[in-house]
């Protein structure tokens, strides 16, 4: 492969035209969130856990999107829609949610997860850009997230922006989630021991030296 000989100040300029592109379509997204607020209220209420799948660049959105909402006080995992169609669909119960992240709603192997997942009673959230789609009708809910095709490379087809919107959706999400379970800075501390984060929460909760 051949490399283009650019400048670095055209390599500056198109850095800054993708992040210009990017901030604007996650700013759009604030216009889409009419379902958060019901989304929100059933994974709070979830009484066993959040599964949150994808594939491709979804299923990295999706593994973050997990990690948070158990940083959030909703107990979540990531899960493998592949592994699903091969035995892991038996650790879903009835008391899961299960939340995915399909752009186009026509994945074979999420659609076939999401059927054998509502099979065995657990309800279904998606995050999605069309309720045209064989996805939308095998779900709960849907929270529709429709980024401009321009926010991603080769003509639509690299997720770059559209996976950062679908991050940013769910970052919305996780602090409503955050705020309907009241879930405290104590909590939090709880889950989180360890590291930079760990270390100022143990200095916040540290007991005060000194006497009166």
């Amino acid at each position: 492969m051949t490399q283009i000989p650019l400048s670095d100040q055209e390599l500056l300029a198109q850095a800054k035209r993708v992040l210009a592109t990017e901030a604007a379509a996650v700013a759009g997204a604030s216009e889409q969130l009419e379902a958060l607020p019901a989304i929100a209220r059933l994974l709070a209420s979830c009484e066993g856990h959040i599964l949150v799948t994808g594939v491709g660049t979804s299923a990295a959105v999706a593994r973050r999107l997990a990690h948070l909402l158990s940083c959030c006080g909703a107990p979540a995992l990531p899960f493998e829609a592949s592994d699903g169609l091969h035995g892991g669909s038996g650790a879903i119960t009835a008391r899961d949610v299960l939340v995915v992240i399909s752009k186009g709603g026509k994945s074979a192997e999420i659609n076939r997860l999401v059927e054998i997942a509502k099979g065995r009673g657990a309800r279904i959230v998606a995050l999605t850009e069309t309720a045209e789609s064989p996805l939308a009708p095998l779900c709960d809910a849907l929270l529709i997230v429709r980024a401009p095709a321009e926010v991603d490379a080769l003509g639509g087809l690299v997720a770059l922006g559209s996976s950062l919107v679908n991050a940013a959706v769910g970052d919305a999400l996780c602090t409503a989630i955050l705020a309907l379970k009241g879930y405290s800075l104590e909590e939090f501390a709880r889950t989180h021991p360890g590291g930079a984060v760990g270390e100022k929460l143990s200095h916040l909760h540290a007991p005060q030296g000194g006497t009166e």
